[in-house]
């Protein structure tokens, strides 16, 4: 290694290789074949059926497996992927202690332009013998990906990552997310706030307060996921870059008129 190199902070390493750093930190607990395969499921499930609570959930893997699974064992696993059935519930959503949970901001706005609306959200991404998740920020007008990150943990700082990334790219009015306690952190939200970017979060169990980026995860897996079936984290990386840029700039959408999504947020810019 060039003895410069080592001399650089490990957060400009990783950045200068584009990794995260809860990557380069993370000790990943052994997790069983079995849980693999019954999270896949999960997932394939959850993304038709987001309705479907713990109970259900391990009815209709169980019916899959021809087997029988208990609920603790589907919370358990859904807790890890970071998913929970969608309906009006007491805490549907998990802050972090402390954090504060804004208001939703967007009931009844009619979205007009480009950078009217900005939103993100996590999902969870199979792998061969594994899970990975992905974080995307999505602009709500053009359906423009505006960034993305990968990570092997469901952890801050690679969804401020992909924030400070969609940010060099222009700024929005209004930034929405759920109330998970990496959107209600104070490190991602005190930068919408010094960019003077008003913070709205979804109402508790409201999947439909952020549609966008749940039409935009239906696409993700039935068009690249669940058809490539990636192995591996780099795997994932490449694959899934190859997608957005697709996605971005090679698939018309019917609800734009059948142009991309860089085609309408650039020419409305």
């Amino acid at each position: 290694m060039d003895p410069s190199f080592s001399k650089i902070s490990i957060a400009r390493q990783c950045e200068l290789i584009g990794l995260n750093r809860s990557t380069l930190y993370y000790d990943p607990e052994p997790i069983s074949a079995e849980d693999i395969e019954i999270m896949k499921r999960i997932d394939s499930l959850y993304l038709d059926h987001p309705f479907l609570g713990s109970r259900r959930m391990a009815v209709m893997v169980g019916e899959q497996m021809n087997r029988d699974f208990n609920r603790k064992r589907m919370q358990r696993l859904m807790r890890i992927m970071g998913i929970q059935a969608i309906y009006p519930k007491p805490n549907t959503s998990n802050p972090g202690a402390g954090h504060k949970v804004f208001p939703y901001l967007l009931r009844g706005m009619s979205i007009t332009r480009p950078n009217q609306v900005w939103s993100c959200d996590i999902t969870y991404i199979p792998l061969d013998g594994g899970f990975a998740y992905l974080i995307a920020v999505i602009d709500w007008y053009s359906r423009y990906v505006l960034s993305w990150r990968l990570s092997n943990t469901m952890t801050t700082d690679f969804c401020v990552d992909a924030l400070e990334s969609a940010l060099k790219l222009g700024k929005p009015q209004i930034f929405n997310t759920d109330q998970g306690s990496q959107f209600t952190s104070d490190d991602f939200t005190k930068i919408l706030l010094s960019n003077d970017v008003a913070v709205s979060m979804d109402g508790k169990g409201r999947a439909l307060d952020n549609i966008f980026i749940e039409r935009l995860w239906r696409s993700v897996k039935y068009e690249d996921v669940y058809i490539r079936g990636y192995q591996c984290m780099p795997d994932a990386e490449d694959g899934l870059g190859n997608y957005f840029g697709f996605y971005n700039t090679g698939r018309p959408h019917q609800s734009l008129e059948y142009m991309t999504p860089k085609e309408v947020h650039y020419a409305a810019s």
